[in-house]
Parts: structure tokens; sequence; C-alpha cells
């Protein structure tokens, strides 16, 4: 069996699904070199050598890299912060390692402006109404304030606050959740418009999924489709957070599409692909470059947001799925002959437990926070347990956990993930919640209703109306 060196740079759950995905491999016998923010449980016990970096800086993942240039064959990066910063560029210039990402051109999520302004020229239609507000081109607040009002009277107050630049002021904020009157917003704007640009679009009515695909700069080769949940409290209520889970059905699309929604979610990447492409082949874009948030309106799938990295949770929905060997389609990847992976058809679903601050639990709910579990390390053997139960049906990915004097702790972020898999969503839901709850400690709570029947049927309900509404789609 050929021994496989490689890196992966990781961040919570999703780089855990990833490392487990090489770690399954049939083919090849793999090494691991694992960058992490902290001492995960799950990383430090597979890999061949587990690295701490906490705030994962490209320059000292780089000469990490430099020392293990001999042992790694190929590098696969997770979170989205060292993409942006340029990962890529710099460990494919300093060594011979290729790496599974775009490059810092290419992490077209590093700007929110200027992924409009791609859609615009690539497929204008699936962009909302949307204005970008730049702090160059106003000489006060009270000129700005104007402007923005005159824009939310445009779109009759529904409208949707973003800042430019990831991480900048208060982030995201929605007309009728975040903020209920237009002094509300415009707070909420000034937040952000002290940091750079903003964008305030209109609010679109209809129903998420996320779209992903694998990419060798040839083509790009679309993953079943899957549905995120945000907010952070049962009945989407709540800040949005990370994502608190996510479902995938049998096949390739979710329960409330069509297969024309699905062909169009195709249509619209190929098109932004080629924008970005050109008219033969660009490495540069190899990897995930389209993690694809659509919503689904009367009108058809428009398009929210674009990252260009693996979704968190999404991916963990398919990974667990994939027939092809993971190291074989990286390679390919690589390569620029990259194929059609063969995934179960299998539903799966994702439910994370989180610790008390995550989400504002512990100020929404005081009364349901475990005091006693505060500050107390978290069991996962029972949970373990189960995966050997269930076998091939159940993963679990710690995410932002640290072992510490040989017991594993959580931390501020969503701890750790279930994936259960099942013969549908049901099944798979199940399956997941078991594991779930019998996580014990740290006063970690979770979303209930993630893949709810309940939930699914609200969904399918709401597209039959809006369908009815834009005619015959």
């Amino acid at each position: 069996m050929e021994k496989v060196g490689i890196l992966v740079v990781c961040y919570g759950s999703r780089g855990v699904a990833i490392a487990d995905a090489f770690k399954r491999s049939l083919e090849y016998e793999t090494d691991l070199y694992i960058v992490d923010r902290q001492k995960n449980p799950f990383n430090a016990r597979i890999a061949k050598e587990h690295i701490v970096i906490p705030d994962l800086n490209v320059n000292e993942i780089c000469k990490f890299v430099k020392k293990r240039e001999r042992e790694i064959d190929f590098g696969i990066v997770g979170p989205e912060k060292p993409i942006i910063e340029g990962i890529r560029d710099l460990i494919e210039a300093e060594t011979e390692i290729p790496l599974i990402c775009p490059t810092k051109k290419f992490a077209i999520e590093a700007s929110k402006v200027e992924q409009r302004k791609l859609f615009q020229k690539a497929i204008p239609e699936v962009n909302p109404k949307f204005k970008v507000f730049d702090p160059a081109d106003y000489r006060d607040v009270s000129e700005v304030k104007r402007e923005v009002w005159s824009w939310l009277d445009e779109l009759n107050n529904q409208a949707v606050v973003k800042p430019d630049k990831p991480a900048a002021g208060k982030g995201v904020g929605v007309w009728g959740d975040h903020f209920r009157s237009r002094e509300e917003l415009f707070e909420h704007f000034l937040a952000n418009f002290k940091y750079g640009r903003v964008i305030i679009e209109e609010k679109l009515e209809g129903e998420e999924s996320s779209f992903q695909c694998f990419c060798d700069g040839k083509r790009i080769v679309p993953l079943p489709e899957t549905r995120d949940y945000k907010r952070a409290f049962e009945g989407d209520e709540g800040p949005n957070t990370g994502g608190m889970g996510s479902y995938k059905d049998t096949g390739n699309i979710l329960p409330f599409m069509t297969e024309k929604d699905w062909d169009k979610e195709i249509e619209i990447a190929n098109k932004i692909f080629s924008e970005l492409r050109g008219k033969t082949s660009n490495p540069e874009l190899r990897g995930t470059p389209f993690y694809i948030a659509f919503i689904h309106t009367a009108e058809g799938p428009k398009i929210l947001e674009n990252n260009s990295r693996p979704g968190d949770p999404e991916i963990m929905n398919v990974l667990p799925l994939l027939k092809d060997d993971f190291v074989d389609l990286c390679m390919r990847m690589i390569d620029g002959n990259l194929k059609e992976p063969k995934i179960e058809d299998l539903a799966s679903v994702v439910i994370y437990k989180v610790p008390p601050t995550y989400g504002g639990f512990n100020e929404r709910f005081p009364e349901k926070v475990r005091r006693e579990e505060l500050g107390s390390p978290v069991d996962l053997s029972g949970a373990e347990k189960l995966v050997e139960k269930y076998g091939g049906r159940l993963r679990l990915y710690p995410g932002s956990m640290e072992v510490r004097d040989g017991e594993t702790y959580a931390l501020r972020s969503r701890a750790v993930a279930a994936v259960g898999l099942g013969d549908g969503i049901a099944e798979a839901r199940k399956i997941a919640l078991e594991c779930v709850e019998a996580i014990r400690g740290g006063a970690l709570w979770f979303r209930k209703d993630i893949a709810s029947k309940e939930h699914i049927s609200r969904s399918i309900e709401r597209m039959k109306t809006l369908r009815k509404r834009g005619g015959s789609r």
C-alpha cells in the first residue's frame, strides 16, 4: 500500500471530518500532518504529527511545512482565514507541495462588494437589489444617512446590512431580526461603516440551501445539496451562528427543491466559474471555490453569499458518504483530471453540541443552563460507544475542544458534531440525536429541531406557496 503524507490545516469539526476521510482510505497509508488551533482530541490521536498554531498564522504554518517538505505530498485547507491570507500562494512559492484551496486572488469571500460585482457581471439575475456605501464617498454622517434612508424607501425597509470584509464591525444584520426601526438599522450600519464599505441589499423571501463543489481548475463537480441551520434557537429564532446543524436527503436535492432548482444552481455556479476560469483552465481555483448559500425565491434561486472553502457543517453531510477514496479524489484535483465522485445514496444529519455562551443561550434561557456542569470536562465515551454500535452509520467529530491534563474541555465555539447516516432523513436524525444526547458535561446544549419533520414540512409548504406566486416554476 502506497504511503502518502498529507497536510491538513484545521479548525473545528469540518477539519476533523476531512482528516477522518483521509484516515478511512483503503488505497493509501496516510500520514497526517495536522495544523490546529488547539489540541483537538480527535486530531491529536490520529495525526502522524499534530501542531498547535492558535491564530493559524500563515507564516508559522509555512515554517512547519518547510521542515516537513520531504514527508508531505499535498495539503488541504479547511478554514477561510488562511485561504484569504494567501496560504496557498506562500506555501507553493516556498515549497513544491501543492495545496487544495483557491489562491488568495480567488478567495472571493474576502470582499462581499467584489462578490456582488462578480455576480452582476456573470449572471445578474441571481443578485438581490443592492447598493454599496463607501466612506470615501461621503463628507459626514448626515449625508450618508440621507442616502441610506432613500435606499430604504426603495426597499420598503426590507433590508440586509453587510460589511464588506469578514469579521468587520457587527457583521450581517437583517430587518425584522436584528433591527425593527431605521434608527436601529442605521446604528448597525455605522458600526460596520467605520471599518469600510457596507452593502445594503434587499431581504429575500424563500428557503435556503447550500451548494458545494470540488474543482480541478478545468471543471467543477457539484456535491449533493444540504440545508444549514444558522439561527441559534429552535424555530429559527435567535442570532445567526456558524451553523447549528444541517441535513442532506437521499439523492442530490432537498425535499423542498425541484430538479429544475438543482439544474439552475449548477448553471449559475458554472457561469461564475467560467467568468473566473477564463477560456481553458485555471488551477488557482482548485479545491472548493464555490460553497454558495442559495435562497430559493418565487423567481428562482438567488445567491446570498459565496465562500471559497468547504461548508461547516455542510461538508460533514457529504464526506462520510464518499464511495471514492478521498486521497485519490484530491490527487485528481491536483492533476487536473477530476471526475464526478460516487456518493452513497443515503441521508445524513449533522447536529452540533455547543457551550452555553454560544449564540447567547445562557442569556436567553438561563434556567436551562446546567450550572453544575459549567467548566467541567466533556465526556465523549458514551457517544464513542454509539459510534462502535452503529458502525459506518455514525461519525463523531470534536470541534472547538481541547485536551488538557488528560481531560477534554469545550472551548467557546461549536464543540462537537454528531453525523447520523440513514436510509432517510428521519433515521439519520434519530442516530445523530442519540449521539449528542450521550455526550455529557460542559453544560453543552443543542437545537432539537434540526432536520425535524415539522421544519422540513414548513419548508415544503412555503416553497409551494412561493412557486404559485412566481408562476409555473
